[in-house]
């Protein structure tokens, strides 16, 4: 498990430190938390996440990790696509078990330009299908608003995530955050997430880093009740060509 997301993270990370050309790349502020962007028109980025969860941080052999490489393309200034590659890495008992985990397709769509409305809005859809088509199809719907303050970026997102079976069980999600620009490079913010329907709640810290065409984003979401695992965390790395 440890030894492919290090290679993946490592090697990503090691153009995100070699390369230093101008872009209008779409970097993140927050990891779990969408903002008011989409690239710009013709740009193709590839993006890196890993994320950990940690159920219980005093058995912290038995957790999971989950790797997504995504490729994204913009086909207008304000509408974009994007599919991932998805595999899951989990640690139980000293016994490594990884595999392929599926796919996802999405596309975002913002509304006007940044300031145009009281929030800036975005519609975000996603499609998502495990490796061997066992289970039903999943379907998520994003209404993303944000709005810039000065330095600051508030953004929320209202999350509705079903399945395409005959019974079509839903779950209501959100996901939000709050950030402020120390330096055009540098972003710090604090963001919460959680699930209506399971009762589950997260909150922590995000810090957002960008440097011409690279960018990347750390954070860490701790369990504020006993229906949450005690700890997730996750890097998302970007490059735009």
């Amino acid at each position: 498990m440890g030894k492919r997301v290090v290679v993946s993270f490592g090697l990503v990370l090691f153009l995100v430190l070699c390369f230093s050309v101008d872009s209008f790349a779409d970097p993140r502020r927050y990891v779990w938390t969408y903002e008011y962007s989409t690239p710009r028109k013709g740009e193709f980025e590839i993006e890196d996440y890993v994320t950990t969860k940690i159920p219980d941080k005093h058995k912290s052999n038995i957790n999971t990790v989950q790797e997504w490489l995504e490729f994204e393309y913009g086909i207008t200034d304000r509408w974009d696509v994007a599919m991932y590659q998805m595999y899951k890495f989990k640690n139980k008992a000293n016994e490594n078990d990884g595999k392929y985990d599926g796919f996802k397709v999405r596309t975002r769509y913002r509304f006007g330009e940044k300031g145009k409305y009281i929030v800036d809005p975005l519609i975000y859809l996603e499609y998502i299908r495990d490796p061997d088509f066992s289970k039903p199809n999943v379907i998520e719907e994003k209404l993303i608003l944000a709005k810039d303050v000065g330095n600051f970026n508030i953004s929320y997102n209202q999350i509705l995530e079903r399945n395409l079976d005959k019974k079509g069980k839903g779950n209501n999600e959100y996901a939000a955050g709050i950030s402020y620009t120390i330096f055009r490079t540098l972003k710090f913010g604090i963001e919460g997430k959680g699930s209506f329907n399971e009762r589950e709640n997260f909150v922590g810290p995000a810090i957002g880093w960008e440097k011409n065409k690279f960018w990347f984003s750390l954070g860490a979401a701790f369990g504020i009740n006993r229906r949450s695992d005690d700890l997730q965390t996750r890097i998302i790395v970007g490059y735009e060509f």
